[in-house]
């Protein structure tokens, strides 16, 4: 498999630092961050609803907000 250069900004490098395991690559951190869901997920049109499917997306956007407002929270104090 090859690789890419890819250029983040400050703030999504320190967020996806802040979200990366001991154990992990910045790759394989970002490939975890991004496996959950996809907004463009939520377009399907052709699909039926799906009452489960969409609980568990809600879920998952929720722990994503609640995540992020951590981050922000302990780079507000690393700031102070």
């Amino acid at each position: 498999m090859g690789t890419k250069n890819v250029r983040l900004d400050d703030d999504v490098y320190e967020r996806v630092k802040a979200h990366k395991r001991e154990d992990e690559t910045f790759s394989d951190a970002v490939a975890r961050l991004i496996e959950d869901v996809s907004l463009l997920d939520l377009v399907d049109e052709s699909a039926e609803y799906d009452a489960e499917r969409a609980a568990a997306q809600k879920a998952t956007l929720k722990r994503t907000a609640r995540a992020d407002a951590e981050s922000a929270a302990g780079l507000d104090e690393k700031g102070s």
